[in-house]
């Protein structure tokens, strides 16, 4: 049987036509069904492309992980390995590892690109995905890229529910889990400027250098999320000089599995969006500054002066106006053991990390829409699912909740604080809540616990600077303007009602066009 349908043949057919230096597929097999799904799909791949070829391994030639397979440049060392079947988000990593390998250039900035010539090789990453996990194929193709621009660099990319027990060995309960020569090197998304950071000791400090010189903007956005991508580009369109400094770009909309509600686009997800957002502020002249987390804001006592804004890493950027954007993170529950055993258990995406729990009893604490999704989704992977609630009724849409009584492997618990997370200090045990109608206590035997208690804005650094709410979000007016002239806000760290994409894109705008207003209309000093 297939393992690729037509369209998919087709298109990958056109993608294999780039390929100009010749692939030798090789794979490690046994009798199983996977392994011949994964045969399947090697034979299929390179009767589509007379560069492409496969060879069976045998003896020492064959790895120790089956299924799995390397896709090797012939005659060369330039490869890259997975152990399973890349498929799911993974075949987009497959596709690009077989262009690569096979003559493509990596596409990245190539100053980190003459960084990861740089670094020394003899190193191997192992890098644990799960095929439903939508950040799993930044890192995935991040380390295929390194590996094929630096072939001292050895890395193989492991499906965590295909080798089950090895990922409960080395104690991967969330992905995707980055192994450096057998440690453990970061878990979550990570792009490539992020792990050559960590590898490149003196990056951070030559970043820190560059930023302090820069001259002042005009309009400074901090945040590259939907509200900081529409502030830069409707500010870099006015012509006037323009930064962005985020952590990541895309912001939460990394972690969206499924947008259905973006208008004019009737579904996308959240990467693929991301994407298409840095790409179209790349098209304008706007500075963009990666990986770098504001500090510090010190305001301008002056009308018309420069706001300063202080990074982590010691930089200060100066500029007339600022755009804050700096988004949301995940609510966590302030418990104790929850901080000790997050990613050994303790997770917050379970598109991601459910494939790592199959068969195992987990909890969901959340009882709104995300968290009535996150169970009824888990229901089908893991053996049972308590969903825990801290109000005495769901507040999820009465659909959502039909659906999760349907469902016989999972309770609900209303009316529940939880109080502590359990572990043996390797991985969670368990999970320890009250009853806030009777005050009893109750132990839960466990493995897993999924986190699903909605957002808090990433606004501490301005505290006793800009009005936050009470909530902590920023307020403003509805041009965007903060309680500080010439310091605008937008998106979800702010206190906009209702915090979607299409509002955040809009907010940008606005605060930006502000900006621009207010810069017309004060004087810059002498």
């Amino acid at each position: 049987m297939p393992v690729l349908d037509a369209a998919t043949t087709s298109a990958l057919r056109g993608y294999l036509e780039r390929v100009t230096e010749p692939v030798e597929l090789v794979a490690s097999l046994d009798a199983s069904p996977r392994s011949q799904e994964l045969r399947t799909l090697l034979e299929e791949t390179a009767a589509l492309s007379p560069r492409v070829s496969l060879r069976v391994a045998e003896g020492a030639d064959a790895d120790a992980r089956t299924p799995s397979f390397r896709i090797q440049r012939t005659g060369t060392d330039v490869s890259v390995a997975f152990a399973g079947l890349p498929m799911g988000h993974e075949f987009t990593s497959y596709v690009l590892a077989l262009l690569q390998v096979g003559g493509n250039p990596v596409k990245a900035d190539d100053a980190v690109l003459d960084q990861v010539r740089a670094l020394p090789g003899g190193r191997r990453f192992e890098v644990f995905f799960s095929q439903s996990c939508q950040n799993c194929p930044d890192v995935v193709q991040a380390l295929n890229a390194m590996s094929v621009v630096n072939p001292g660099i050895d890395v193989v990319s492991i499906d965590g529910a295909a080798f089950p027990a090895e990922a409960e060995a080395r104690g991967v309960l969330a992905v995707p889990t980055v192994f450096l020569d057998g440690e453990v090197f970061g878990s979550g998304r990570m792009t490539l400027e992020e792990i050559v950071a960590k590898l490149d000791s003196g990056a951070a400090d030559r970043a820190a250098e560059a930023m302090s010189g820069k001259p002042a903007y005009d309009v400074l956005v901090v945040g590259g999320g939907p509200a900081g991508a529409a502030a830069a580009i409707y500010a870099a369109r006015k012509g006037i000089r323009t930064g962005l400094a985020a952590q990541r770009f895309g912001g939460q909309v990394l972690d969206t599995m499924a947008i259905e509600n973006f208008v004019s686009v009737q579904h996308t997800e959240g990467p693929k969006l991301a994407a298409a957002l840095e790409a179209h502020v790349s098209a304008y002249d706007v500075d963009v500054m990666p990986l770098q987390e504001a500090v510090e804001l010190t305001p301008s006592l002056d009308e018309g002066g420069e706001h300063q804004v202080r990074f982590a890493n010691g930089a200060t950027l100066a500029a007339r106006t600022v755009v804050l954007s700096t988004g949301a993170r995940w609510r966590t529950m302030g418990v104790p053991g929850e901080d000790a055993y997050r990613n050994k258990g303790v997770t917050f995406c379970p598109h991601c990390d459910g494939p790592l729990f199959a068969g195992k009893r987990v909890a969901v604490i959340g009882g709104g829409n995300s968290g009535v999704e996150a169970a009824i989704d888990l229901a089908g992977v893991v053996a049972h699912v308590t969903l825990l609630e801290f109000d005495s009724a769901l507040r999820a849409d009465e659909v959502l909740q039909r659906k999760l009584r349907s469902l016989p492997n999972v309770d609900v618990v209303t009316s529940a604080l939880t109080t502590e997370v359990l572990g043996d200090g390797a991985k969670v045990v368990g999970l320890r809540y009250e009853d806030r109608t009777t005050g009893d206590g109750h132990v839960l035997d466990l493995e897993g616990v999924f986190v699903q208690i909605g957002l808090l804005p990433s606004t501490e650094w301005l505290k006793g600077v800009v009005e936050l709410s009470p909530r902590g979000e920023i307020v403003v007016d509805d041009r965007g303007q903060t309680s500080v002239p010439g310091i605008f806000a937008a998106g979800d760290c702010t206190t906009v009602p209702y915090k979607q994409i299409v509002i955040a894109l809009g907010a940008g705008a606005t605060a930006s066009l502000s900006a621009f207003d207010h810069l017309i209309r004060t004087t810059a000093p002498a």
